[in-house]
C-alpha cells in the first residue's frame, strides 16, 4: 500500500486515503467498478491490502461515505492529466478597448476599424470607446453616428453585447465574436 503524498506537493482536493478514512461504515467500489456493499472499514482495508491497492474516499458527504479501490499513485497521475487536458482547452477572451473621438477622421476611423475586425477575429471583445471634450458633448449624435456606423461594418463578425451608450462624456459599446 502506499502511503499518501506530501500535501504541499498535491494540487488537487484533499482525499482521505487508507488509514485517514474517519467512519465506522463505508460503501465500497471495488477496482473493476463493481459495488462490493456497505462494509465496516476495517474489512475495506482488508480488501484494499489483499490487492496491493489503496482505499480512496471519493464521496464523503454520502451516507454512508462512498470508497474506492485503486492505486491511489495512478488516480492522482490520471486526476492531474485530466486537469491539463482541460487548461489547454480553455480560451481566455481578453476585452480590447479602441478610443475614438467624434472629430475622428476618415482614415484614422478606417485604421481603428480594421483594429477593431483584427480583435473580433482573434476571438475577443472589443470595447468602443467615443469620448467627448468640451463642447463636443452638444453634438453626441455625431459620436452615436459614428458607433452605429461601425456596428453595421462589423455585423459579420460581431454580436453587439452592450449597445452605445452614453455614460458620462462617454459612449461606449462592447463587440463579442460570433461564434
Amino acid at each position: 500500500m502506499l502511503t499518501p503524498p506530501d500535501p504541499r506537493k498535491s494540487a488537487g482536493p484533499k482525499l482521505r486515503i487508507n488509514r485517514m478514512i474517519r467512519a465506522r461504515e463505508v460503501r465500497v467500489i471495488g477496482s473493476e467498478g463493481e459495488h462490493l456493499g456497505v462494509v465496516p472499514l476495517e474489512e475495506a482495508f482488508t480488501i484494499a491490502a489483499a490487492q496491493g491497492l489503496d482505499l480512496v474516499e471519493v464521496s464523503p458527504d454520502a451516507e454512508p461515505p462512498v470508497c474506492k479501490i485503486i492505486d491511489y499513485g495512478k488516480f492522482r497521475y490520471m486526476q492531474d492529466k485530466r486537469g491539463r487536458e482541460a487548461k489547454k482547452k480553455q480560451r481566455v477572451i481578453q476585452v480590447k478597448e479602441i478610443r475614438m473621438r467624434p472629430k475622428t477622421e476618415e482614415n484614422d476611423y478606417l485604421v481603428k476599424s480594421r483594429q477593431v475586425r483584427r480583435f473580433l477575429e482573434e476571438g475577443n471583445k472589443a470595447k468602443v470607446s467615443m469620448r467627448f471634450r468640451g463642447r463636443e458633448h452638444e453634438h453626441a449624435e455625431l459620436g452615436q453616428q459614428k458607433l452605429e456606423r461601425l456596428m453595421l461594418e462589423m455585423q459579420d463578425l460581431a454580436n453587439i453585447e452592450q449597445a452605445p451608450q452614453m455614460e458620462g462624456r462617454m459612449i461606449t459599446m462592447v463587440l463579442a465574436p460570433k461564434h
